[in-house]
Parts: C-alpha cells; sequence; structure tokens
C-alpha cells in the first residue's frame, strides 16, 4: 500500500514556502506521491452542484488562492527528486489538448519522469461558461483528449482528427521520459468507472469513505471484465476520509493501490513539517511492508 497527500496548490498549500516545506518533508517521510487540483475560476453563488459532498457545495472559500497544478508541481519537483507528482485532476476539457500534452511532457521530463495525469471531466457549468468553452459533451471531448495527448506522447510526427481535436504531421517537444505519461480518471459515478475502463491507466476516486472505496473498486472490476481488461493492470489511488489506518488491510484486499490523505497545511513551515511527520506517524507511512 502506498500513500499519497493531496494538500498543494490551495490555500495555505498555495504558498511557496509551504509546498517547498510538505514536498519536501512527505519525500523524506515516504509519501509516494503529492497530488495538486485545479480549478481555473470559481464563483461565490454556483448554481452546479459539486459532487464531492452530501450538501453539493465545495468546502473551498471563492476567493482562496488555487494555482494552476503544473505550475504547482513543477515547483515541488525542483525541490524533491524521488516522490511522485499528480494532478488531481486537471479538469482536461477547459485545455487545449496540444498545449496541455506539451506542459504535461515538459512537467515529466523536468521531474525526470514523475508525473501521473490526473484528469476529470469538471463539474461547474459557470466555470466552463467563463472560458468559453462549451459544457456539453464535455466526458467526450475529455476521452478525445486523451486519444490525442498520447498520439502526441508516443509519436515524433503526430496526427489526429477527432471531433474536438484535429492536428496533422505536427511535432511537439519534449517527449515524455516514457514516451508515455499514467493517465488516471477522476471521478466517483458510474460513468466516470467506465471511462476508467475504457481508457485510462487508473482510477482516482476522491472523498471517499472506506466502504465507499470498496464498493466502487468493486464496481471498477465489474466494468473492466465487461470490456475485457483486468482491474490488476490499474492503478487505484482514493482520496479517503472518515478513514483510519485500521481500515488498510480491506483497502488493499480490495484493490485500492494508493490512499491519498486530505488537509490544509499549517502557515507556518515549522508546523507543516510537523504535520506531515505526525500524518506519517500516524498512518505508518515509511514502514518495511506499508509504504
Amino acid at each position: 500500500m502506498q500513500f499519497g497527500l493531496h494538500a498543494l496548490g490551495i490555500g495555505t498549500g498555495a504558498r511557496p514556502e509551504i509546498i517547498r516545506t510538505v514536498s519536501v518533508a512527505a519525500e523524506a517521510c515516504g509519501f509516494a506521491t503529492v497530488w495538486a487540483g485545479e480549478h481555473v475560476v470559481m464563483v461565490d453563488e454556483p448554481g452546479s452542484r459539486y459532487p464531492y459532498s452530501g450538501d453539493g457545495r465545495i468546502a473551498v472559500p471563492p476567493d482562496a488562492d488555487w494555482l494552476d497544478p503544473f505550475l504547482a508541481l513543477t515547483f515541488a519537483a525542483a525541490v524533491t527528486s524521488r516522490i511522485g507528482l499528480a494532478t488531481g485532476v486537471l479538469l482536461l476539457p477547459e485545455h487545449n489538448p496540444v498545449i496541455a500534452a506539451k506542459q504535461a511532457a515538459t512537467l515529466d521530463v523536468l521531474s525526470g519522469g514523475r508525473l501521473t495525469l490526473g484528469v476529470g471531466i469538471g463539474w461547474s457549468a459557470e466555470e466552463f461558461a467563463a472560458l468559453g468553452i462549451p459544457f456539453g459533451r464535455r466526458a467526450q471531448r475529455a476521452a478525445e483528449y486523451v486519444a490525442a495527448m498520447r498520439e502526441l506522447w508516443a509519436t515524433d510526427l503526430s496526427s489526429f482528427s477527432g471531433d474536438f481535436a484535429r492536428f496533422d504531421a505536427v511535432r511537439v517537444y519534449p517527449k515524455p521520459v516514457r514516451r508515455r505519461i499514467p493517465v488516471v480518471i477522476g471521478g466517483n459515478s458510474d460513468a466516470a468507472l467506465n471511462r476508467v475502463a475504457e481508457c485510462g491507466d487508473g482510477w482516482y476516486g476522491f472523498n471517499l469513505s472506506p466502504d465507499e472505496a470498496e464498493e466502487r473498486v468493486g464496481v471498477l472490476s465489474w466494468l473492466c471484465r465487461e470490456k475485457g481488461r483486468s482491474a490488476a493492470e490499474l492503478s487505484v489511488a482514493v482520496a479517503v476520509t472518515g478513514c483510519t489506518p485500521d481500515a488498510l488491510p480491506r483497502l488493499a484486499a480490495a484493490g485500492v493501490t494508493e490512499v491519498v490523505l486530505l488537509g490544509a497545511p499549517p502557515e507556518s513551515t515549522a508546523a507543516a513539517t510537523r504535520w506531515v511527520t505526525e500524518l506519517a506517524a500516524t498512518w505508518g507511512i515509511g514502514r518495511a511492508g506499508v509504504a
């Protein structure tokens, strides 16, 4: 079982000295990955329902700092050498896929091949409207963008033709370290899990209890079988809530490969270091056979 830490890029976690401190401490303590999410804009009174809370509202205040995840993770890459870096998640339909492919490959090269690209389709119609991007068919747009980016990463002379992306005989460099960046797909719904089974290298479940995580992994396994895939070939990272270390054995048995701890780091660097160290101690991170 590996552990991730979703704490960078928002609020206190957007401050450079806290990004540095948390990233360095997480690497030293044995965390496998640091995660950073994305919103380009927030609105004070959203009409769209946030899908990861019971009341349909996001807990992050609309005036909080929210860094671009590629830039935040590049900063984290510069102060570390081993820990994985993951977007959790990049709202892919809001991006030009050629530019996103280049940005992701650049970060992968600068970090020595440590990037995992977590992508989602987005939930805020207001955000899409502000960016001038259609909210409808965003799932199809995201799937096509994933295919287009993989083509750009894998080939020297790249061509692609789809409903949302089209390019012919272009060269985009640099290429990722392994000519492929793992793409994990976020979302807890059946539709999101179906997207994972269709084209994902893994799944990122968000804000789930252990019981919910087990149930969702079971659905994902069934969907993979329906599509002729083995769920064992996927990475399964779950940002857990209401979870204690006692739940780790059953999460591992269910197929979860990485438990991601959610939290906002303290404001001072000294307190942030203690916070990461205490999380590691509580969860047994870094002990032989645990992480």
